[in-house]
């Protein structure tokens, strides 16, 4: 049986993580707040942020850079898109 997490991102009760996705705080902040949906959706949002903006995450500016992309994300905050980019239809 799935855990149920308030979600933060989407305002509502969602399955929640199995494990949390990153060590220390940061990772059971987000297992016990963000959905399962949620942490999928950064995923994405985060692959296309590396390959559209052309990030090398041995760059600590750059893992600084997505680190506060996801908060922003996963809090429903503004966030940064990928310039120039075009959803496939």
């Amino acid at each position: 049986m799935s855990r149920t997490v308030n979600c933060k991102k989407y305002k509502q009760a969602l399955p929640g993580l199995t494990q949390p996705p990153l060590p220390g705080p940061k990772g059971l902040e987000i297992y016990e707040q963000v959905s399962a949906k949620a942490w999928q959706a950064w995923l994405s949002h985060q692959t296309m942020l590396i390959n559209e903006k052309h990030l090398s995450l041995m760059d600590p500016e750059a893992r600084r850079y997505l680190s506060e992309q996801m908060d922003k994300f996963l809090s429903g905050e503004a966030f940064d898109q990928a310039e120039g980019y075009v959803p496939p239809e």
